[in-house]
């Protein structure tokens, strides 16, 4: 017992201030690296740069900054930097073979932050999913579909592939049928004057109004506005009721499916 506790204070005289002094270096690297990606951070915020590279580039810099500071708390011990940094490479090779898909990810996920082909907020459609970008990361990219639910693809999924991007407005597709014997003029009218007083509506494009079809027991009209993503599903179903209300008050009659059967040789048949 005696010889142990002996060991251990032995070693505390020996290395103790070496271990105080790495501990330190650590700590000071970890308050220099979010003190920089602070200061970092508010710089390329102003210069108007999007998140998804300015974090990047933020943990870039912290990464940096903490490796650095762990070099030197490794070289307080004594530690032969240059044979580790050629064990951390062999290692590096052996993991990266490991880590193909983590690593496209990771590749994939620079590609989509520089080149840009869709930013957080845009609505886009890509491997059959769709919804609006929240967030754009390294190894994925997540979407907020209109129900709230979120729809996370690896980033490997979407370089390469076809994707459709609706940007940061959506044109809602309405349809809405009128008697044959109604004023069209009138009912047009009527529902661009629903359009202009919707808030949701967007004045720049113009929505396009029109006869679309002429079916069986209807003329359809196409009402195609243009809305903000966030308002794609309210703003339908706000139109919707307000071109009931106001087609009422024109007295715009709005038909249903109706049949004629005509019965031949009706008077052979009650013979």
């Amino acid at each position: 017992m005696e010889d142990a506790k002996k060991l251990v204070i032995d070693f505390f005289i020996s290395y103790g201030f070496q271990i105080i002094g790495a501990l330190l270096i650590l700590g000071l690297g970890a308050i220099l690296a979010k003190y920089l990606g602070r200061i970092l951070d508010e710089a390329l915020t102003k210069k108007g740069m999007e998140p998804p590279l300015r974090s990047l580039i933020i943990k870039a810099l912290k990464v940096l900054v903490f490796g650095f500071t762990f070099i030197l708390a490794l070289d307080k011990f004594g530690v032969q930097i240059a044979p580790l940094v050629a064990g951390i490479g062999v290692a590096g090779v052996g993991v990266g073979l490991a880590m193909q898909g983590v690593l496209g990810n990771v590749v994939a996920g620079l590609t989509i932050i520089f080149t840009k082909p869709f930013r957080v907020g845009e609505w886009v459609e890509l491997q059959g999913e769709h919804g609006e970008v929240i967030s754009i990361e390294l190894f994925a990219t997540t979407l907020m579909h209109v129900d709230r639910s979120r729809i996370i693809i690896p980033n490997r999924k979407i370089v390469g592939e076809i994707m459709h991007n609706y940007g940061a407005i959506r044109q809602l597709d309405l349809t809405v049928g009128v008697a044959y014997a109604t004023d069209l003029d009138a009912a047009l009218a009527s529902i661009q004057k629903v359009l202009a007083a919707n808030a949701r509506v967007l004045k720049d494009p113009e929505a396009v109004v029109g006869v679309s079809q002429l079916a069986d027991s209807s003329i359809n009209i196409s009402v195609k506005p243009w809305v903000a993503v966030p308002d794609y599903v309210p703003a339908g179903a706000e139109l919707y009721k307000a071109i009931v209300a106001e087609f009422r008050q024109a007295n715009v009659s709005i038909p249903f499916p109706q049949r004629e059967l005509r019965v031949l040789n009706a008077a052979k048949l009650a013979g």
